[in-house]
């Protein structure tokens, strides 16, 4: 006799419930940048958009960012860190292969014994966790999740490199995704393109270091191929974002706010070209001050609006992730 298995009891829809960030103390400026390359700071501010970005101290490690931005999160939602049933974080930063760093930030932040895990997906890092996350809170196997974008790119900069050395920035963002009575985040658009694995990579993998000559190798570093990127990005990407919109039934005039990947000032005003979103639609450009924070960026971002009042609950958000692997993610979600 073949045994029937209960239907799960998750709700019947996720939202996003609250929002938190953290930006390191360090703040560094362009004119820092210009003491290892050749180069000026309206080349930097043309190329990329980017002013500023934040680099963390010796005591801003992935695990404490992530702390700070996750307690906001889980306070905004109105919850207590007892409350929550999983922890997903998205980092490329984290320099330990186990254990996974979710599992130390869930018992910083007094979760109990919730689900923890990492995941590696780079700059589409957050939206694969969103997704996740959502799942979890339908599915019934947790009712609130914490949904973690860090990094700390700092540690794989190479300051030498005229191309990559002024892009990225350190910090941590995070959301709870939790039960809805109504929609509240639409399908996502999610997918890989392996064979452009290596226009965005790590310089050499950590094995290196077994070589009885790696005393003389340079430390692992982040590489692109920014031309490469740059039409993907703005091309393929805008594709990836007008499906999101079309599969969860909304266009371009009613939506509320616009929130990429804080990659490049160039490519989002690109991509706001491209997608033809009209004047009324707010857009993030946190990348102007926070540099890019690969997986970090999206929910920093999202942040930053609803703290300044540039976006407000209920807004209704496009959110797109695109990067390392390449891979890439985007839906549309009611803001908390």
């Amino acid at each position: 006799m073949t045994a029937k298995i209960k239907p799960s009891k998750g709700a019947p829809y996720a939202r996003i419930l609250g929002v938190g960030g953290y930006r390191p103390h360090r703040v560094v400026p362009n004119e820092e940048i210009l003491k290892h390359i050749d180069s000026s700071d309206e080349w930097i501010r043309s190329r990329s958009g980017i002013a500023t970005r934040h680099w963390a101290g010796p005591d801003e490690t992935v695990a404490t960012m992530s702390v700070e931005a996750g307690g906001k999160a889980i306070a905004a939602a109105g919850l207590t860190p007892e409350q929550i049933g999983g922890v997903v974080v998205a980092t490329v930063s984290h320099f330990k292969q186990t254990p996974a760093v979710a599992t130390e930030i869930a018992h910083l932040l007094g979760t109990g014994k919730p689900a923890a895990f990492d995941i590696s997906a780079g700059c589409a890092g957050f939206g694969y966790g969103l997704t996740l996350a959502k799942g979890m809170v339908t599915d019934g196997t947790a009712e609130y999740v914490l949904v973690i974008g860090v990094e700390r790119l700092s540690d794989l900069t190479d300051l030498e490199d005229r191309a990559t050395a002024f892009l990225f920035g350190d910090g941590a963002g995070a959301v709870v995704v939790g039960p809805s009575n109504e929609p509240a985040m639409g399908p996502t658009v999610w997918g890989s393109e392996g064979d452009k694995s290596e226009t965005i990579m790590q310089t050499l993998p950590w094995d290196v270091y077994r070589d009885e000559k790696a005393a003389e190798v340079r430390f692992p570093a982040i590489t692109q191929e920014g031309q490469a990127v740059f039409r993907w990005a703005v091309f393929e990407m805008a594709k990836v974002a007008k499906q999101a919109l079309d599969d969860a039934g909304v266009s371009p005039q009613d939506l509320d706010v616009f929130i990429p990947h804080q990659a490049n000032m160039r490519i989002i005003d690109s991509m706001v070209k491209t997608l033809e979103l009209p004047e009324h639609v707010m857009v993030a450009r946190d990348v102007e001050t926070t540099g890019n924070t690969s997986a970090a960026s999206i929910p920093l971002a999202m942040e930053r609006l609803l703290a300044t009042g540039q976006a407000k609950s209920g807004d209704t958000a496009l959110v797109i992730g695109f990067g390392a692997g390449l891979v890439y993610a985007a839906t549309v979600v009611t803001l908390p």
